[in-house]
């Protein structure tokens, strides 16, 4: 649209089903381009991607052609098919349903790179859970905790 101008900043977290750690060193590069792609098929652009064997987190510049729950929705389906289709799990791989999504000022945007890249230290102090409830408290974001980080049953 003609004279559209926005500067949109989100970061998305989700997990693997059930906080299993299946995203193995072997091949979570090449699952992080895919879903780059994923993200730039749509005229987003990725400025961070990265995550945990149980979960990812990925800083993107939107734009407001479409809805966050709409790119989740279809990045989550087309990565769980590209991850079955692999071969990379045994059994069948899928997303935990829901994700985070969090919006951030320009000012903050270096920060929150550094603060992905870095995920493999930020996590030998802290787990995944006490992380993602920490950015909700931070964030002010009300949540139901029946609903948060489903763990294996």
């Amino acid at each position: 649209m003609a004279n559209t101008y926005t500067q949109i900043h989100i970061q998305v977290i989700f997990a693997v089903q059930n906080r299993q750690s299946l995203i193995k060193p072997q091949w979570k590069d090449e699952l992080y381009k895919y879903i780059t792609g994923i993200v730039q098929s749509y005229n987003h652009k990725v400025l961070q991607i990265n995550g945990m064997p149980d979960h990812i987190h990925i800083l993107f510049g939107m734009r407001p052609t479409q809805s966050i729950s709409d790119l989740m929705k279809k990045l989550k389906q087309d990565s769980s098919k590209w991850i079955n289709n692999k071969g990379f799990v045994n059994g069948k791989f899928s997303w935990q349903e829901g994700y985070g999504a969090f919006s951030y000022s320009r000012s903050h945007v270096p920060k929150v790179i550094k603060y992905i890249a870095n995920q493999e230290e930020h996590h030998k102090s802290k787990t995944f859970g006490e992380e993602y409830l920490e950015i909700l408290k931070e964030s002010g974001i009300d949540y139901d905790e029946r609903y948060i980080l489903k763990s294996i049953t």
